[in-house]
């Protein structure tokens, strides 16, 4: 590239990533990547997937409740986790998702000092955007 119109924006960098990370999912129900930033730097990283030394939805299939698989932990609380297990602030930090989180991810990230939350696509739950607006947290939809 030698122009840098033809770089991608930082926000198009980090749903990129969050894409990629993603592919690392481990039920085939849903993929979502969540990539936590701050100050344009990776803090940390997370993709849904079951817990460390349990079998796989895409191995031994999934565990449904409600229609929905309960087998995984969500990529932004894995993304979380993450952070505290390494010793990494992610307070004022911002996160990108490849779907909007869910209302019990949305709690976390809250409770965990993100303020800004960027998605790739819309995910269910409408009590999130509402929440966000009276917390104060930035949501901002890159799909459109």
């Amino acid at each position: 590239m030698s122009d840098k119109q033809d770089r991608v924006s930082w926000s198009d960098y980090f749903m990129n990533i969050a894409r990629e990370v993603a592919t690392r999912s481990t039920c085939d129900r849903k993929s979502v990547g969540a990539v936590i930033v701050r100050g344009k730097t990776i803090l940390s990283t997370g993709y849904n997937g079951s817990i460390k030394g349990a079998k796989h939805c895409d191995d031994v299939g999934h565990e449904m409740v409600n229609d929905h698989c309960i087998r995984t932990i969500h990529a932004e609380a894995n993304a979380i986790v993450q952070a505290a297990k390494h010793g990494i602030r992610i307070e004022d930090s911002e996160i990108y998702v490849t779907a909007s989180p869910c209302y019990n991810c949305f709690k976390m990230i809250a409770n965990s000092g993100i303020n800004k939350i960027y998605f790739g696509e819309f995910y269910r739950d409408e009590k999130v955007v509402e929440l966000a607006n009276k917390l104060d947290i930035e949501l901002t939809d890159l799909s459109k």
